[in-house]
């Protein structure tokens, strides 16, 4: 590793699994003093333990982020344990694909709480102690779902897409304080969940295969580099900006996209579309 991160203090909210953990490790392992944080605390602690093995230095903050009280003192317990805040990516996630109709307000609000809430709350709480130390840079973690909409799926689609403005307005706001403020839109990256739903589904992982122009849906690790280059000075001239790591995935026309997918898992298939 290069030590992009040496000297820095990263916070990464719902990082016990998927792509805040790899995320987690990454900056860990590029030089930075990281917190972990979730709801469950021996996953978090297993985090810990994992960084602090190969080297790296971690400590883990336990709640519920979607409470204002909870995500004040996660920011403070990164001061307090490492004395500063200089990366706060905003990962963390719970939720469930419906349409408007089948949506009840309770969903609605417990979804907004935790993909557009926090992040707010996060930020507002790291926010003071970037300008006061001089600058730091806060990535917000959206998706391709958040510039194109999928069926089914309103609220995801719908905080993910406000997430992006509000990346947007804090650049705005906060880049003359030496804040800068970025997003990553990942496509499907196989997580630890999607392994197994992969698993169970040779038909979803084949259409997958024909979906993205790479051939393959991304990596956990591809999707923390990314959050990696946003973290580091090398993107120190980027800020409101929403980074596409989808595979091609939104490259192309859909017409085209779905006329080429299905021609190439009927031909897998041994069949004919004709």
């Amino acid at each position: 590793m290069s030590n992009r991160l040496a000297g820095k203090v990263a916070v990464v909210t719902g990082s016990t699994a998927g792509i805040g953990r790899a995320s987690a490790e990454l900056f860990a392992e590029e030089g930075a003093r990281v917190i972990i944080h979730g709801r469950r605390e021996q996953a978090g602690q297993e985090v810990v333990a994992g960084i602090v093995a190969r080297g790296g230095q971690a400590a883990f903050f336990q709640g519920d982020i979607s409470e204002s009280a909870i995500t004040a003192g996660l920011a403070q317990f990164a001061v307090a344990t490492y004395g500063r805040v200089d990366i706060l990516m905003n990962n963390a996630y719970s939720g469930h694909g419906a349409g408007v109709l089948d949506m009840s307000e309770a969903d609605w609000d417990r979804q907004w709480a935790i993909m557009l809430k926090a992040p707010i709350l996060a930020s507002k709480a790291a926010l003071p102690h970037m300008i006061a130390q001089g600058g730091g840079s806060i990535i917000n973690v959206s998706s391709v779902q958040g510039l194109l909409a999928s069926r089914g799926n309103a609220p995801y689609n719908t905080f993910k897409a406000a997430l992006v403005n509000l990346t947007r307005q804090m650049a705005v706001d906060y880049g003359r304080l030496g804040v800068r403020v970025n997003a990553i839109c990942p496509g499907r990256i196989v997580t630890e969940k999607k392994v197994e739903f992969l698993e169970a589904r040779p038909d979803e992982e084949r259409r997958q295969k024909y979906t993205y122009p790479l051939g393959r849906p991304g990596t956990m690790r591809e999707a923390a580099y990314a959050a990696l280059f946003l973290a580091s000075d090398e993107s120190s001239f980027i800020t409101g900006h929403a980074l596409v790591v989808d595979g091609g995935l939104t490259a192309q026309l859909q017409d085209s996209a779905a006329k080429f997918v299905e021609e190439q898992v009927l031909a897998e298939l041994g069949m004919s579309g004709k």
